[in-house]
């Protein structure tokens, strides 16, 4: 049985294949440029050649696409994009138009632009640029299932705070089902809110395969999980530090204890320091996060929980991971499978016998090798 997991993040794009008749250390490993990079890359040399660029294709993450886009059409040079496209930008497409400058178009005004227009079909999961990749080591991809994870704030209302919504949801998964894989859906049942989530299953349904879909944070944060030193422990503090977002949980007998969510170019190594600690000793506020310019604070358990005598004090994973080296709190750095840059595929795949039961018993026994199954994850 073979899965192919693909966790899609701000900088990197990282691929495991999972294969039941392999050691999971000897799995397919990919770790690329992220989708949106590419992108970005691709708007920056038009802008230098000062040519016109069209997007067509769906939402996406945005973060460097959208500042590259930004940048070029400061410079003078047109965009144009068609609606599903541009929203990669904004889900307001007046803001779009108006605020960016972009010029949208219907598809087939987008086909009729002139020659020299560089053209870009946006998407976050590029499933044919995975298999010619690994063509050229002479590897035919053949899954029996997908995985992606990527990050999203979801659609929120006009004049409602983006953080509050994407929180407001955090919430509701987690008092729907108090374990990490509440994060986790087939394609299918992905959220009408979570527009970045549907655009990625829209993009898989020609592939006629079983596609879960998830969130990031709690995939890495899953993942991280898997190192023994962590899934043995009764209660656990789990950062995942990622290039715009920082989400740690709170897990134990519990199940999920409570979780904040913040951007990581507005905190220091201090300030998580403080978040941390707070959220262990049960105080930490939702309103104290978000005046913060972070997304919030939830807790479900109002114990404090006690600190570590002789053991570090929180787990940590993530590509700003080095953040917390200098950290108060005695930080250990997950490896999972010897793989920290895995640790969000790896959480994928622990999370995809929960949505597909019918692949749990080779996944599963291959995941012996971790603590089997934390208190966290036993409910």
């Amino acid at each position: 049985m073979k899965a192919l997991t693909v966790d899609i993040g701000t900088g990197t794009l990282d691929v495991f294949l999972y294969d039941s008749d392999l050691d999971l250390e000897n799995g397919i490993k990919l770790v690329v440029p992220s989708p949106t990079m590419m992108f970005h890359n691709r708007i920056r040399q038009a802008t230098r050649r000062g040519q016109p660029v069209v997007v067509t294709g769906r939402l996406m993450g945005g973060g460097p696409v959208s500042w590259a886009a930004t940048d070029h059409l400061r410079a003078g040079c047109p965009l144009y994009a068609t609606p599903p496209a541009a929203r990669t930008f904004d889900d307001d497409l007046e803001a779009v138009q108006r605020k960016m400058g972009v010029t949208l178009v219907s598809d087939d005004e987008a086909a009729a632009l002139s020659e020299d227009v560089v053209r870009l079909e946006l998407r976050d999961f590029d499933y044919r640029a995975i298999v010619a990749a690994l063509a050229g080591f002479g590897y035919r991809l053949d899954p029996d299932v997908l995985a992606v994870a990527v990050f999203d704030h979801g659609d929120s209302p006009p004049g409602y705070s983006d953080r509050q919504f994407r929180f407001d949801y955090l919430d509701r998964r987690i008092r729907a089902r108090n374990r990490l894989s509440t994060f986790a859906f087939r394609a299918e049942d992905v959220p009408s809110v979570m527009t970045r989530m549907q655009a990625v299953a829209e993009s898989a349904q020609e592939l006629d395969l079983p596609l879960m879909v998830m969130d990031t944070a709690p995939a890495a944060v899953l993942g991280a999980t898997l190192d023994p030193s962590v899934g043995s422990r009764e209660q656990i503090m789990v950062a995942n530090i990622g290039n715009f977002h920082c989400l740690v949980f709170r897990l134990g007998p519990a199940g999920i204890e409570g979780v904040f969510e913040h951007h990581t170019g507005e905190v220091t190594t201090q300030r998580l320091d403080d978040l941390v600690e707070g959220l262990m000793e049960a105080r930490l506020t939702h309103a104290e996060v978000f005046a913060d310019k972070g997304h919030g604070a939830l807790l479900y358990h109002s114990t404090p929980m006690a600190w570590p005598a002789d053991d570090y004090g929180v787990v940590v994973t993530g590509p700003r991971r080095s953040m917390m080296r200098s950290s108060r709190h005695r930080p250990y750095f997950a490896v999972p499978y010897g793989d920290m840059m895995l640790a969000g595929c790896f959480g994928m795949l622990r999370a995809l016998p929960d949505v597909y039961p019918e692949f749990a018993e080779p996944i599963l026994s291959s995941l012996e090798g971790a603590p089997g199954r934390p208190p966290w994850e036993s409910r």
